[in-house]
């Protein structure tokens, strides 16, 4: 049975924050960890908490952002919700880690931005 995923996106990062965050993508990912459906939305204005009744309306079983306020990831939680919070990098990088099974809170995912800084090495 797919799971569905969703991760604020700033651009084509993940957002900062939660609570700021205008524009969604949710995943449908699958027992073999193959995304099988995207879908972009955009927010009319920032709201976490339109955010987080479009996470139980969608049904969705996982969120993705950068940080995220205390009140929002208890209710999300309660509500069974997985939050992986704290992560960094661009999203269809982020969501091929998150269906494989890898993905943790705390993630930074801009490898080639560094290798390049670092002269390729």
């Amino acid at each position: 049975m797919a799971s569905k995923v969703l991760v604020t996106l700033y651009g084509n990062d993940v957002a900062p924050r939660f609570d700021l965050a205008t524009e969604v993508l949710i995943a449908s990912v699958d027992d073999e960890g193959v995304v099988r459906e995207e879908k972009t939305m955009v927010l009319p204005q920032a709201s976490a908490e339109k955010l987080c009744h479009m996470v139980l309306t969608e049904e969705v079983k996982a969120v993705i952002c950068g940080g995220i306020e205390q009140e929002y990831y208890d209710y999300l939680t309660w509500k069974r919700v997985e939050v992986i919070e704290s992560v960094v990098g661009l999203y269809n990088s982020v969501l091929e880690k998150f269906a494989r099974g890898e993905l943790k809170s705390g993630d930074i995912l801009f490898d080639g931005l560094v290798e390049e800084k670092n002269g390729g090495q």
